[in-house]
Parts: C-alpha cells; sequence; structure tokens
C-alpha cells in the first residue's frame, strides 16, 4: 500500500497525464501499465508503397541503347517522380503484453494513491429521467467538487446510463467510466473521483481475481 502522497512527476507522450508515486517499485508497474496503453493506442497507418505495389511500369520507357538516354526499365523506379518509395514507412502492428495481475495492481496503486481526492456514493444520477447538463453539474457541486475547467474529474460506475452520458459528454473535464473498464490514463488524468457503491463492488470482483 502507498502511503506516501504521491510527489513525482512523470513526463509521457500524452502533456495533460501527470504520474506521482513514490519511489518503490510501484512506480515501475504504473509506468509499465502506461506505456502499455499508450503504446497498443497507436495505430501505425503510416504506409508507403514499393516500386511492385504501384501500378504502371510495367514496360520499359525507351530501348536499353541509342537514344542517349541514361537506361531505364521501368517509370516506377524509386529515382522517378511517382515511382516508388525505398525504405519508407510500413503498416506496422503495435503491442506490448502487460501481465493480468500486473495491470491489475498498477490500477489498485493507483485507486490507492487517490484515495484523499475520491467520493463514494450510493446513488449517481442513475435514475435521471432525461439528459440535463445544469441539473449534473449541479449534483457534482452538492458533492463539494469544483466543476472549474482546470479540474479533471472521473466518474466510475457499475452500469452505463444514456441520459447521464448524455448530461456530461460535452463537458470537456468529466468523464464517465465503467468500473470493469478502468484504465491507467484515465486515473492519472483524473484530480477527483467520483465512485458508487455498485461500481466498488464490481471492481472488488473484476481486479481481485
Amino acid at each position: 500500500m502507498i502511503k506516501e502522497k504521491i510527489k513525482y512527476s512523470f513526463y509521457s507522450y500524452d502533456k495533460n497525464i501527470k504520474l506521482t508515486t513514490d519511489t518503490t517499485k510501484n512506480m515501475y508497474l504504473i509506468h509499465r501499465a502506461l506505456t502499455q496503453q499508450l503504446h497498443n493506442k497507436r495505430q501505425g497507418n503510416a504506409h508507403t508503397k514499393t516500386r511492385s505495389e504501384i501500378q504502371g511500369g510495367g514496360r520499359k520507357p525507351w530501348k536499353q541503347k541509342g537514344t542517349g538516354k541514361a537506361r531505364a526499365g521501368s517509370i516506377r523506379s524509386p529515382l522517378w517522380k511517382g515511382g516508388g518509395t525505398i525504405f519508407g514507412p510500413r503498416h506496422k502492428k503495435y503491442f506490448i503484453k502487460l501481465n493480468k495481475k500486473e495491470k491489475q495492481l498498477a490500477l489498485k496503486y493507483l485507486l490507492q494513491n487517490k484515495l484523499s481526492n475520491t467520493i463514494v456514493v450510493k446513488n449517481f444520477l442513475e435514475d435521471i429521467e432525461y439528459p440535463n447538463t445544469k441539473f449534473a453539474l449541479k449534483h457534482i457541486q452538492s458533492l463539494g467538487i469544483d466543476t472549474n475547467i482546470n479540474t479533471k474529474i472521473l466518474i466510475v460506475m457499475n452500469t452505463t446510463n444514456n441520459n447521464l452520458y448524455l448530461s456530461i459528454r460535452n463537458i470537456k473535464n468529466i468523464e464517465i467510466i465503467k468500473a470493469d473498464q478502468l484504465n491507467t490514463i484515465a486515473l492519472l488524468k483524473a484530480e477527483k473521483l467520483i465512485i458508487t457503491t455498485h461500481a466498488i463492488d464490481r471492481m472488488n470482483e473484476v481486479y481481485n481475481g
């Protein structure tokens, strides 16, 4: 268990992420979980064609000898405009494996560290009848949380509520996530956590396996 408050800032590809932790081995697990998630998010779509993949170029442009020009065998040579690309980027799958128990442990450490900024509620607008952004913001403020745009808020629920999602989806600093879909980036970004009691039961079921 982390007993100290985190005081270490960690730089990553996402400038909005701040990782703070103590100097124990917990830092290593959180770092592994973060790099794994960021790495696996990469699409790797950059792709160039080689000379064999570009259409055309099957006929020799001119005869080998007698023209005074440099010899050429295809208009799709990498030396020609519109030709293939040499050593260009190719489609690639990015994947880093992380053991299930390592990921669970990293999430546990992060949740433990966020305890001082976590509010547990029995019911968070689960019975809201229609989308209402103003009402949702007032409810969050009634819990003693500042809804300033600079304060990142993460709401963890057991099941998704469409009316609640529609009420909050256009507020940039508030994110809703299901308990069984917790991830490292969402927890690192969050400055305030709102967790329902049903979500805690679900988290104990999923992450203590």
